[in-house]
């Protein structure tokens, strides 16, 4: 049985970065998450540079990028006028974002859910007449910052909502890594009851330890699409303390345990993790990735 892997790092996980990377790296490391077999990569943000100043160079990195056959490269859209650039850089997807909760939603887009709704509306339409795909994403799904639980019926209003637009998937993100397998195996449970299995999809924070295990409670309920993030990258700018996504390691580690196909060559994914960790000068939280560069490191020792 297939499982399917929207790599976000690109874009969720550099968004959250103190030190903007060159384009070149950016470019560098979405060609090997392509090399590794990933075939859906959130490449960047059509955000307003203001507020993602990581991310402004958007249109030069999918411009310098080596389109993969068979891979669909994705990117944020905020507006119709990111909409435009996308469009402009060749992109045949895009995703739509909001937040469950309003004050995460007010945080995030200065816009209330009310407001919101009209501006993608128009700009879901006007990407499907232009042939695009659309994703949605519903953020603080399992918990906000801001108001702690979030109610079912938020996530349920906005999720119905986004797939009359036109969304073909919607990502339920667990902003702030606070859900457990329980309260995830019941949310997809009830969600299922009045949207396709088919069209949900797993965006899960580690922030406490249980988003391999979320992944697994929501496979329980049949949902097969997840996202997750090189060497566990990212985070949320208006999440204070929220961890990185799930590792895109961990996760095709564990799945190929489960004997789950992906369609991903871990030995290349830690390749690539092993190179933006190294540009970022950092160790990365992937638990995988560690093992393997320590093995390495013992191994090299030894010869």
């Amino acid at each position: 049985m297939k499982v399917k892997i929207v790599e976000v790092g690109p874009r969720d996980g550099l968004q959250n970065e103190k030190d903007i990377l060159p384009s070149a790296v950016k470019a560098a490391l979405i060609n090997k998450l392509a090399e590794a077999g990933l075939q859906t990569i959130e490449a960047s943000s059509f955000v307003n540079p203001r507020w993602i100043p990581q991310l402004a160079d958007a249109d030069e990195v999918l411009s310098t990028i080596n389109r993969a056959q068979g891979v669909t490269y994705t990117a944020l859209v905020p507006n119709l006028r990111g909409l435009e650039r996308a469009r402009a850089c060749g992109l045949n997807e895009i995703a739509l974002f909001m937040s469950a909760s309003q004050t995460h939603n007010l945080k995030n887009i200065n816009k209330t859910l009310e407001e919101t709704y009209p501006i993608l509306r128009e700009v879901a339409l006007e990407a499907l007449a232009l042939g695009m795909r659309v994703r949605g994403y519903v953020s603080t799904v399992f918990g906000c910052p801001y108001e702690g639980k979030v109610p079912l019926d938020n996530s349920r209003r906005v999720t119905e909502a986004l797939l009359e637009m036109g969304a073909y998937e919607i990502s339920l993100g667990d902003t702030i890594g606070v859900a457990t397998p329980k309260q995830v195996h019941d949310l997809f449970r009830e969600l299922v009851k009045d949207a396709p299995v088919q069209r949900l999809a797993g965006h899960f924070h580690d922030t406490r330890g249980t988003g391999l295990a979320n992944v697994v409670a929501a496979m329980d309920v049949g949902i097969r699409t997840f996202d997750s993030s090189i060497g566990g990258l990212g985070g949320c700018p208006y999440a204070p303390g929220a961890a990185g996504n799930i590792s895109t390691e961990d996760l095709i580690y564990m799945l190929h345990g489960m004997e789950y196909e992906t369609g991903v060559d871990l030995q290349k994914l830690l390749e690539a993790g092993a190179f933006i960790q190294k540009q970022l000068g950092r160790d990365l939280n992937s638990k995988v990735l560690k093992a393997h560069l320590a093995a390495e490191c013992l191994a090299a020792k030894d010869e």
